[in-house]
């Protein structure tokens, strides 16, 4: 009798898995309008044990130079769930610093912001998986 439940609990996990594979999380259109959000966090705060590595610091570094496009890039920790909207949503706090997807995209984001292309088309890098390439160790040693 339990394994037809498995079996049921298994097929479910996978239903979920793979349609969550095609949806795009949460972003917005457009930059950061006054007030609309809160800051990325502060130099003077990221200390602690959510800033053990060069690379956590480094991601809230660069997040904080380009919070209007954050505002437009999906985070794919699928952080939608609890309440964030955007990319720029896991820097207003400590859970970008926790989160390995969440500090890749940050690298990305701004190694395309660089390379001066819009945040649609970083958008796009960011959907297709671009980001998955970026490795934290090496991208926190760049500019």
């Amino acid at each position: 009798m339990k394994r037809p439940a498995i079996l049921i609990l298994i097929a479910l996990l996978a239903v979920v898995c793979v349609a969550q594979g095609d949806h795009v999380p949460a972003f917005n259109t457009g930059p950061l309008k006054p007030g609309e959000a809160l800051p990325v966090l502060p130099k003077d705060q990221l200390w602690g044990e959510a800033f053990k590595f060069p690379y956590q610091v480094r991601a809230y570094e660069l997040a904080a130079k380009i919070p209007g496009v954050l505002n437009q890039m999906p985070c794919y920790c699928y952080c939608e769930r609890i309440g964030h909207s955007s990319l720029h949503t896991c820097f207003e706090s400590v859970h970008g610093a926790h989160c390995g997807i969440c500090m890749k995209e940050v690298f990305y984001t701004y190694e395309q912001t660089k390379r001066k292309k819009t945040p649609a088309q970083i958008r796009a890098g960011i959907i297709k998986g671009d980001w998955k390439s970026i490795d934290l160790e090496s991208a926190a040693k760049s500019d």
